[in-house]
């Protein structure tokens, strides 16, 4: 009648009905957000997580360092009170003295190295630390002097933490081969024992 046929009608309903439903599919697909969570947790795991290990070593070389720290306090006292020089310590049994405060953390046999030095006054103290210019720790200056009564004494130990993380460049580590040096201090003047 107006020059639609039934088959012209039915092809222009099945077009519309195709481009509805395709509309109304964008329109679901585009709202849903299903996935979203698990493509956001994929893009912000990787630095979390980084983060975190990061902070976790962080913490854990701060730990190493107190417990080094207690050792040498613990030990320098055998040299302040004169009790390692009357039995005669050498450099060694020292060391075996430190190894035996510190366990667990510590490879104590092959890491850890003893610096005792005698001074004239506490100004004259060097507290650098020995590290050569290609990132290696300088022993050849470490010696066993512990001193007699009334001397000015420095104990130090050193230990070469590995370091595993490094998160975006930044490294704790201060040695080549990804270590940091864990250093501790005593400095004191030796009692008057006799």
């Amino acid at each position: 009648m107006f020059g639609f046929d039934r088959k012209s009608i039915a092809r222009r309903a099945q077009g519309a009905l195709k481009f509805g439903v395709l509309r109304r599919c964008a329109q679901r697909f585009a709202r849903k957000n299903d996935g979203a969570v698990a493509i956001e947790f994929g893009l912000v795991a990787a630095p979390f997580l980084a983060l975190v290990f990061a902070i976790i070593e962080t913490a854990v070389v701060f730990f190493a360092g107190q417990a080094l720290e207690t050792a040498v306090s613990d030990t320098s006292r055998l040299i302040m009170t004169g009790q390692a020089q009357t039995a005669g310590y050498t450099q060694q049994q020292f060391k075996d003295q430190v190894c035996a405060k510190i366990y667990g953390l510590f490879n104590c046999s092959s890491g850890i190295s003893v610096d005792v030095k005698t001074y004239s006054s506490f100004a004259s103290v060097s507290m650098a630390k020995p590290i050569k210019s290609d990132g290696t720790l300088n022993t050849a200056s470490f010696t066993y002097s512990p001193g007699g009564p009334g001397d000015i004494v420095v104990v130090r130990l050193y230990y070469q933490w590995p370091v595993y993380v490094s998160l975006l460049g930044l490294n704790i580590g201060d040695l080549s081969g990804n270590k940091r040096l864990i250093v501790a201090s005593a400095a004191f003047r030796n009692e008057p024992y006799q």
